[in-house]
Formats: structure tokens, sequence, C-alpha cells
């Protein structure tokens, strides 16, 4: 028995070689860490139990049953953050360049579906050059099996995977299929196809940084949710992610503790601009509405014309959607809807309030967004809103124009609760463009047009572009001034708290995807 456990603990001693069994200390956080590192990192010191660490490789071929390393080039199991269960897998690239085996892929899938029957979030340390040519098929049926997993944990479990490596191939759709996705710049890059197939198909020469790196994902696909700018920012950005989120979509998101005091925000009355055409950072208005420093932004660099993320309001976590009228106006257009639509359809999956900040002036026109299918992607925003069924609040900040103001959470959509500010113009299009039309005979037989025009824009203006016609007819619960807004927010989610929609008994809706 003595002689067992000598030899068990000696391979035990052989698949953790490498290290990473002590917290990273500061000077060597900018540098790129080992498999284990990142999982002892990532969890609480001491939580982590590995399992399937003895798991070698099966393939006789090409020379592998002389390569046998125990772990197979992936560390799996299960720790805390912040004392919450998570299960979490990291390749290991310096084994086969962590690519993925049949027996590689059953770690995976092992952990994934304990995580499914306990109810837990399941994180992944992506950092693989890809399938395991030694293995043809049997490695692609292991991503197969994999991406099943992800579909079906889809809704039930948070699933992040941190990108800190390569990922390529077949390998970039399981990290698709999850949540969030968060790269590292620089060290990680995501695509389909290398730079090599690239220039041979098309013969275009492109680096990888440049075709799937960190910053290409971030801001034109909008693949990577979130980057950063080494290991260590990344593991710490997933720890704060899942702060604002529940074990599972059976629970609720943690609170923390809040004492309720006056919430009045004076710093509210003077960010939007008297000139309707002049652009302000709905940062600000975000900023003075949340509980101090609790804004986790998501996609921060695409589609910077809305605005999503996480924050907390009163110590509990909420879903923000903001149109931002910095970029383009905050109009609504192709890419800012499905980013919100995502978004949206995940705070409902799991139980997290929704508060959308509202200053759009109508969807993006023109034929490119026309021809790319703009009135199919914002129906996904549309969907997303009409289907979810967690608690809802709007606040018009500003303009609320035509088709968007359906689109952005409006009561006629299912909102809980409608706000306006005094500065809310709520109408079908922009007074001047109202003016031209209805008062187009007038203005042409006048003998100063530009007079008239002026004239009939201020008339259209006062009857319409105001918040007050759409509170008479219920569409808006009340007229609030800036700096009360925290508070009867926080008034509003608490009356919510124990809200239950009850929908039509189906299958699924078909969202237009």
């Amino acid at each position: 028995m003595e002689d067992k456990i000598k030899d068990l603990q000696d391979k035990l001693s052989l698949a953790y070689s490498g290290g990473g069994q002590k917290r990273i200390d500061k000077q060597h956080e900018n540098k790129k860490l080992t498999a284990r590192e990142r999982v002892e990192y990532l969890l609480d010191e001491g939580s982590f139990e590995e399992i399937g660490a003895l798991v070698t490789h099966r393939t006789k071929d090409f020379g592998m049953d002389k390569q046998q390393f125990y772990g197979d080039g992936v560390v799996t199991g299960y720790g805390t953050i912040d004392g919450r269960l998570v299960y979490v897998f990291a390749q290991d690239f310096t084994v086969f360049g962590g690519s993925l085996s049949e027996t590689h892929a059953e770690k995976i899938c092992k952990i994934m579906d304990l995580a499914l029957k306990v109810g837990a979030p399941v994180i992944g340390l992506n950092d693989s050059g890809g399938a395991r040519i030694q293995e043809g098929v049997r490695s692609l049926g292991g991503y197969a099996d994999i991406f099943y997993r992800n579909v079906q944990s889809s809704g039930v479990i948070p699933q992040i995977s941190a990108i800190m490596g390569p990922c390529a191939g077949g390998a970039v759709y399981s990290p698709a299929m999850t949540d969030f996705t968060l790269m590292v710049e620089n060290t990680s890059y995501m695509f389909v196809t290398g730079p090599n197939v690239v220039k041979t198909v098309t013969n275009e020469t492109v680096t990888s940084e440049e075709l799937g790196g960190a910053s290409t994902h971030a801001t034109k696909s909008g693949v990577a949710h979130k980057t950063s700018s080494n290991d260590v920012e990344c593991l710490e950005d997933v720890r704060k992610l899942l702060s604002y989120l529940p074990q599972n979509n059976q629970e609720t998101p943690p609170k923390l503790e809040y004492v309720l005091t006056d919430e009045i925000r004076e710093q509210l009355s003077d960010i939007v601009p008297d000139n309707a055409n002049k652009p302000y950072d709905m940062h600000d208005v975000i900023s003075g509405i949340i509980d101090p420093d609790s804004f986790y932004e998501i996609h921060k660099d695409h589609a910077e014309n809305i605005i999503v993320g996480f924050a907390r309001l009163g110590g509990k976590s909420i879903g923000i959607v903001a149109n931002q009228p910095m970029f383009l106006a905050g109009v609504l257009d192709v890419n800012s809807s499905k980013k919100a639509a995502r978004f949206v359809r995940f705070c409902d999956s799991f139980n997290i309030p929704l508060l959308v900040l509202e200053d759009v002036p109508g969807f993006l026109p023109g034929t490119d967004q026309e021809w790319n299918g703009i009135i199919v992607h914002g129906a996904k925003l549309l969907y997303a809103f009409s289907e979810a069924t967690v608690p809802r609040v709007t606040v018009i900040t500003r303009k609320a124009y035509g088709g968007a103001y359906d689109v952005m959470n409006s009561k006629h959509i299912g909102a809980d609760m409608n706000f306006a500010w005094p500065s809310a113009e709520i109408a079908v299009m922009g007074a001047k463009g109202a003016a031209e039309i209805i008062f187009k005979k007038e203005i042409k037989e006048a003998e100063d047009h530009d007079a008239k025009l002026k004239e009939k824009e201020a008339e259209y203006a006062e009857k319409f572009a105001n918040p007050y016609s759409a509170t008479e007819r219920g569409f808006i619960d009340e007229v609030i001034l800036p700096k009360d807004t925290r508070r009867k927010l926080i008034k509003a989610f608490a009356m919510l708290e124990d809200k239950k929609i009850e929908r039509p008994t189906r299958k699924h809706g078909n969202i237009p995807l």
C-alpha cells in the first residue's frame, strides 16, 4: 500500500510540474503565465481541486505512444471565486501546443457536465493550437462534444471564455457560444482560418494580430467583449465579471449591503445641453445614477453608439443599455442593435434587471445599413426586449424618435416603468423634419420660407417635442427631475423585485437571427 501511495505521489508531482501554486507577485504580473498559474491566480487561494490530473492520451499512431504527459494538455477542476463555486479548465500550450485530443476533450466535457448538474459557472482559459492532427476525426469529435455542452448550458449557467493564447479553426466556436469572451492584448488571437490560408485563398497578406487579435475583435467584429493588457488583468476581469452574475438561472445575483439615504444627485441636472443637437456623454448620466465605481462595461470599443454593461444600484446588480449621443448621435444601427440584443438576452436569462437610458434619434439611414440588414438586426433588439421577463425600467433623457422609441424598451413592448426627464422629446421624428412634411404647402407659399419653417418647427416642437403628450396617454409613468432619478430607480426596482410573468407554452421563439 505504501508503495502504491508513493507511486501516486510521484505521478502527481509530475502532473503538477510547472509551478503555479503561489499567488503571482507584482514583478511577474506582466508575463505570460502557465496554465496552472492562471488557475491558481483566478481562484481563491488554496481552493482549487483538480480532476483528471493523471489522464494521458490514447493515441499510438505517429510515435505518439512514446510521448505521454499527465493531464494531456489541459488542467481541469473546480474551486471558488470570492467563496462561490466555479468550474474551470485551462489549456496548457507547453503540452502538444495545447492541442485538443479525445481525452483532452473528455476532461473538459466532464467538468462542463458537473457544472450543469450542480448549477455553477464554467470558465475556460483557452490557449491551444487547435485539434491534435495525429488523432484525426477523434479530435474533431471532441470539439463537437464540447460545442453540444455549450449549447445545453446556455442560459442555465454562466459560461465565460478567456482567450490567453492562440484559438484557431474549430476551437473558436466554443468561445463564440459562451456568454462572454475576454482576450489578452498582443498574446491572444482568434480566427477560423489563419494568415497562411488567407494568403493562399484570397491573396491577402495579413498578420495574426491584424486578422484576429484582441484589438480587431474588440473593435471590428465584436467577438471580444473585453480586452486586457496581460494575463493577470484578464483573470481579474473574469473575477469582477462574475461578481455581477448569479450562479445559475434559478438564482438572483449576489447583493451588497446598502443603506438607503436621500439619493439625490444634483450633478445630473446639468448634463443634458439646452441645445438638442449638442452631444453629451451618457457615461456621465450612468455615473450619476449607479453606486460609485460599480460600472463594468461590456463591448466598450465596439458599436460605441450604444453602451451596455453591469452596475449596482443600491447594492443590487443591474444591466444597463444606454444610447450614447457622443457617437453617431446615439442612433441604432446594425452593430449596436446586435450588441444590445445579445446583452438584453443574457440579463433576462440570468435574472438581472434591466435599466434603459434612452436618447435615440432613430435608426441610421443609408444603403450600407439597409443592404446589411438593419431591418432584421433592429428586430433582434425589439425581440430581445419584448421577450424579457426581468424587471425593466426606462429613463428617456432627451430624444425618443420614430421606431427607435418603440424598440428601446417602450411601454408598448412590456417595459414595467418608464420615466422621462423634462428635456425628453417623444415624437415620430425631429421637429424640423416633421414641420417640412406637415406644413410643406404653407412653407412653400410663404414669402420668407426660412422664417415660416422656423415658425412651424417651433409650433410642432411645442406640441410634440416634450414628454407630456406621452405622459397623458400613460406611455410615460412620470416626468421626473434628473436629480431624483437614482431615488426613483431604486424604489422602482425594489417594487418590481418579485415580478413574475407566465409565457405561452412553446418550445422556443424564432428570433430573427
